[in-house]
């Protein structure tokens, strides 16, 4: 089968609860950043949650379902459990019109991906990620059939944390590259940057057509804080680089030129999950052809839906909401 869009990534279920900051205080909790937490951690955390909302989730297992809900065939590569949370996922993917391609792994080594995700007053996101089964993912989880069939594939950074997340990474997206397909990554996190800088760059240099992230991210990739600088560098080695900078907007440098989109500021209800579809809204244009502004205004408009509400995916016809900016 023939996909416009492939993604491959973390099969994270979402557990999602407002609380205020007294409660990440006590918790010991840190605002606003992504936390690797072992299994322990995870389920004392879980217990300590009110009104949970579940919702299957993973950065770019997001941007996917979003593009899906825009009109493109995509297909999702991930590793889940063979219990309760891992059934849960692949069944809502499939349920959302995304093909998750992997079976539950039977008597998996770690039970299924989950994020437990605090969401403060002023909307800012704490995540706390107990990433189980997903950290197993390898080459032999990527079927070549889905790789070489993919007119857009789509990398999760988080991933780069396991060596055989790396060579999956790397095979995938050659497999893509050599069948006329294009490639790219959500950075995913600034840490994460941290941990990987070489491969990132490497993959990057050699692996990929374009990159997707935010400021600080893209400013941890070159290990400096003059973020023009960070972009100048990174498109010497990437023929489209999408920086993503909150109230100030979104820069796009294609082939070295640069261009900026401004936009107006906003007091999200949270922030989980605008960054993922913006990247949906973005890799949505790209599938079309389109100009990389009008890529980057849809990408804006699919992150403001998902800032309006709790959770990570759009709630309201985004179709509709692109027809609205006359940008379909």
């Amino acid at each position: 089968m023939a996909y416009d869009l492939v993604g491959i990534g973390n099969a994270v279920v979402d557990v999602i609860s407002q609380v205020d900051d007294r409660f990440l205080d006590d918790m010991k909790i840190s605002k606003g950043i992504m936390q690797l937490v072992d299994r322990d951690r995870a389920e004392f955390l879980y217990r300590a949650m009110q009104n949970r909302v579940q919702t299957p989730g993973g950065s770019v297992a997001n941007s996917i379902a979003g593009a899906g809900a825009l009109g493109l065939r995509t297909a999702f590569i991930g590793r889940v459990n063979d219990d309760s949370l891992g059934h849960f996922f692949a069944t809502s993917m499939n349920e959302q019109g995304i093909d998750f391609v992997n079976d539950p792994v039977p008597n998996g080594e770690a039970p299924t991906s989950r994020s437990m995700i605090f969401i403060s007053p002023c909307g800012e996101r704490s995540m706390n990620t107990y990433l189980g089964i997903s950290t197993g993912l390898s080459s032999t989880d990527v079927p070549q059939s889905v790789s070489q069939n993919a007119k857009l594939m789509f990398l999760e950074g988080y991933l780069f944390d396991h060596e055989a997340g790396k060579s999956a990474f790397r095979e995938a997206a050659r497999a893509t590259r050599q069948s006329g397909g294009l490639t790219g990554i959500a950075i995913s996190d600034p840490y994460c940057v941290q941990r990987h800088r070489a491969d990132f760059l490497s993959l990057i240099q050699h692996d990929l057509d374009f990159v997707i992230g935010n400021d600080s991210e893209i400013r941890a990739l070159c290990e400096t804080a003059d973020l023009d600088r960070s972009l100048k560098m990174i498109s010497e080695i990437c023929p489209l680089v999408v920086c993503t900078r909150s109230e100030r907007g979104v820069t796009v440098v294609k082939q070295s030129e640069r261009n900026d989109l401004r936009v107006d500021e906003i007091i999200p209800v949270d922030a989980t999950g605008a960054g993922d579809q913006f990247a949906a809204g973005f890799l949505f244009g790209l599938s079309r052809g389109d100009d990389v502004m009008t890529c980057a205004r849809m990408g804006h408009i699919c992150a403001l839906e998902v800032l309006n509400h709790i959770g990570p995916r759009p709630e309201s016809d985004t179709r509709v909401l692109l027809k609205s900016h006359n940008l379909l």
